[in-house]
């Protein structure tokens, strides 16, 4: 049934330009975390608080911008659009406060802990924040998996996390950041000896004699590629090469290893100049989702605040 209820139309006319900041940042919370009681937590509100200012939002506005899906809330048409529209620029204003925060009257005064992806942080996360070490910013990086390096935030161990995975305690509170697609990659000379005609008719045919090269025996990147892409699992045929770096990965791709599936971000350097090429491009790549992590019980920090906010601003490019 609609949450909260269908609404009728914004009467003609009515401008919509006195919405206040916060409606928008509660809605943006909410439809980042699936849930009025999640969002409540983040902004440190009651729910009853949020949903009031969700109806107030969609009187405004003339549209129902969520739906109730059991115990949470799925977003209308009308409200990934509104998500779209606003999440950028409200996560840039909040990055710009927090910063301005944290070098006025209270510096950066102690160090951030945080944890990510190796791959990731290396290509996305230490460059988003490189401009904020001229201001003071001290920071301590660790680099895992991300079961481990929840683990470790639920122990204290760390401020916040970006995590492959979302998180379910609800000790910890977790919201989207970004999504990576996975592509299907070989070296130019493996891929030009391939049958032109064949590849594109029956791409599993034509793989399945390829060596195949991953960071995992289990081939996790290729066995979903495989599934969600051609419906079928990977051959059972143990990789050429395993090395648990998927920039090692992409390295011997490019040097002529073998094929894999990687990180459309990770390689666009290597698709750019050409030294690795895509050998299959559906209509619906699959994708992960990065979710940026932090202990729901934390006392806020300036330092703290400002790393999370420039992070949820710079990932819509990553």
């Amino acid at each position: 049934m609609p949450y909260p209820r269908d609404l009728p139309p914004r009467p003609a006319g009515r401008p919509v330009e006195d919405v206040d900041l916060t409606l928008l940042r509660t809605f943006l919370a909410a439809h980042r975390a699936g849930s009025m009681t999640r969002a409540a937590a983040e902004l440190g509100m009651s729910q009853p608080g949020v949903t009031a200012q969700i109806r107030r939002l969609e009187r405004r506005l003339g549209t129902t911008l969520f739906h109730r899906a059991g115990r949470g809330l799925t977003p209308t048409a009308a409200g990934d659009e509104l998500a779209l529209r606003v999440g950028p620029h409200l996560d840039a204003l909040t990055a710009a406060l927090s910063e301005t925060a944290a070098t006025a009257g209270s510096p950066f005064t102690r160090t951030v802990l945080l944890g990510g992806p190796p791959e990731l942080t290396a290509a996305r996360i230490l460059p988003s924040l490189a401009g904020l070490h001229p201001r003071g910013l001290r920071l301590r990086v660790t680099t895992g998996l991300a079961d481990d390096l929840l683990a470790e935030l639920a122990g204290g161990g760390l401020d916040l996390v970006v995590s492959t995975i979302r998180p379910r305690s609800r000790s910890i509170t977790a919201v989207p950041i970004a999504d990576e697609e996975f592509v299907l990659v070989a070296a130019p000379a493996l891929a030009d000896a391939l049958d032109p005609a064949r590849l594109p008719a029956d791409p599993p045919a034509v793989l399945a004699r390829l060596p195949v090269v991953a960071y995992s025996e289990e081939l996790p990147i290729v066995r979903r590629y495989w599934r969600h892409v051609f419906g079928r699992p990977v051959p059972r045929v143990p990789p050429a090469l395993v090395v648990p770096d998927l920039r090692a990965v992409a390295a011997a791709c490019a040097a002529g290893a073998g094929y894999t599936a990687l990180p459309r971000y990770l390689i666009s350097d290597l698709l750019d100049t050409g030294r690795l090429v895509l050998l299959h491009e559906p209509d619906d790549p699959p994708i992960n989702t990065f979710y940026l992590a932090w202990r729901s019980s934390a006392v806020p920090h300036p330092a703290v605040d400002a790393v999370r906010a420039r992070l949820r601003a710079s990932a819509a490019d990553w």
